[in-house]
C-alpha cells in the first residue's frame, strides 16, 4: 500500500490529505508559471483575467466584470485603475446611470488580445498538457469551485 494513502486514511488531519492544501498550492503555482508569459504583455496574472473578461464580453460594468471574475469590487477597483494608466482600458460612468461605471477596451487593450493569444499555447507547453488535458483539469476544479460554492 502507498504510503500517502496511509497517511490519508490514517490521519485525515496530515498536510498532505487536505484538498485546501493541494489547490493552494496549485493556484500559487500555476499563477507563478504565468509570470513569464505574462511579463512582456504588461500584465499581472489578475490584470490578465481582466482582460479576458474584457476580450470575451466587450464593455462592462464594474460589478458585472466583478461577478464573471467573482471579485468584490475593492478588489477590481484598483485593477482596473491601474489597466487604464497603463492604457489597456477606459473608464466611463454610465449616462443613463451615474453610479455605474462602465469598464472598456481601448484600442491597445483590443491589439493586446494578438499578442496574448500565445499565452495558452506557451502555458499548456508548460505544463505538457495537452487541450484535452487542460478541458478536463479545468472541468474538475470547476466542480470543486461549484461544490464549494454551494457549501457555503
Amino acid at each position: 500500500m502507498n504510503d500517502d494513502v496511509d497517511i490519508a486514511v490514517n490521519d485525515p488531519l496530515a498536510l498532505e490529505s487536505q484538498l485546501c492544501f493541494a489547490l493552494a498550492v496549485a493556484s500559487r503555482s500555476v499563477i507563478d508559471a504565468y509570470r513569464s508569459e505574462l511579463e512582456p504583455l504588461g500584465l499581472t496574472h489578475p490584470q490578465y483575467l481582466v482582460m479576458l473578461a474584457l476580450w470575451e464580453h466587450g464593455t462592462l460594468s464594474l460589478s458585472g466584470l466583478g461577478e464573471l471574475l467573482m471579485l468584490e469590487g475593492a478588489t477590481l477597483s484598483p485593477m482596473v485603475k491601474r489597466l487604464e494608466r497603463i492604457g489597456y482600458v477606459r473608464r466611463t460612468r454610465n449616462p443613463l446611470d451615474e453610479r455605474q461605471l462602465a469598464i472598456e477596451l481601448t484600442d491597445d487593450g483590443r491589439a493586446l488580445r494578438d499578442r496574448a493569444q500565445q499565452v495558452p499555447i506557451a502555458m499548456g507547453k508548460k505544463f505538457q498538457m495537452t487541450p484535452s488535458d487542460i478541458t478536463r483539469l479545468r472541468d474538475a476544479v470547476g466542480g470543486v469551485i461549484d461544490a464549494a460554492r454551494a457549501a457555503q
